[in-house]
């Protein structure tokens, strides 16, 4: 391990298959016996829960501004209390979401997504890996409808189409995009492969 522990970033829009891949790395690594913390934004503390109301009902009398500002201070306590505290434990820290999602979701309404990057790094620690899940839009529309009872505010295609462009302007030496159409177990293989020459395991 580094001075530090890793950083890892799950990315993408909802029905990319992230957070299951995300919860499948925890279990790899606690399975292979490597200190891992496992976290997800928006949190479930006082300004995620805020954010989580709006992805549910709707921006109702809440502008991009004002959304934007509750992430980035969701996004503070998270770095605070769980991410810097892992990382100083010499964890590998899996994050399912982070301000990628921000840049991506808050750029898709029309605010600049370099801005905002810029803005979270100047608090945030960069990830050591960003995976960024693709896959067609409606595909991932229909793999939500049949997951679950309501979509979210967010869940429209031409917006969901937007947001993933937006995702995939991302690049970078910390960047991997992950096309999220082969089986979960190939996916997770190609996953741990890359995790592994990463942190030298």
């Amino acid at each position: 391990m580094p001075g530090r522990g890793w950083l890892f970033v799950f990315e993408g829009i909802d029905g990319t298959g992230k957070s299951t891949h995300c919860k499948n790395m925890e279990a790899h690594l606690n399975k292979i016996g490597v200190p891992v913390a496992r976290f997800r934004e928006p949190t479930d503390g006082i300004w995620g829960q805020k954010i989580r109301k709006v992805l549910t009902h709707g921006r109702v009398g809440v502008t991009r501004e004002e959304e934007l500002s509750w992430f980035i201070e969701d996004r503070r306590e998270d770095v605070r209390n769980n991410i810097i505290p892992a990382l100083n434990l010499n964890k590998v820290v899996l994050l399912d979401r982070y301000y990628y999602s921000t840049a991506a979701y808050q750029g898709a309404l029309g605010l600049d997504k370099d801005i905002i990057l810029r803005e979270n790094e100047n608090f945030a620690p960069i990830p050591d890996r960003v995976y960024i899940f693709t896959a067609p839009v409606e595909e991932c529309l229909s793999r939500i409808e049949n997951s679950r009872e309501s979509r979210s505010s967010f869940e429209k295609l031409e917006y969901l189409t937007q947001v993933q462009k937006i995702f995939n302007s991302f690049a970078g030496n910390n960047i991997k995009k992950i096309k999220s159409i082969g089986t979960i177990d190939s996916i997770h293989t190609q996953l741990c492969e890359d995790v592994h020459q990463l942190i030298e395991l």
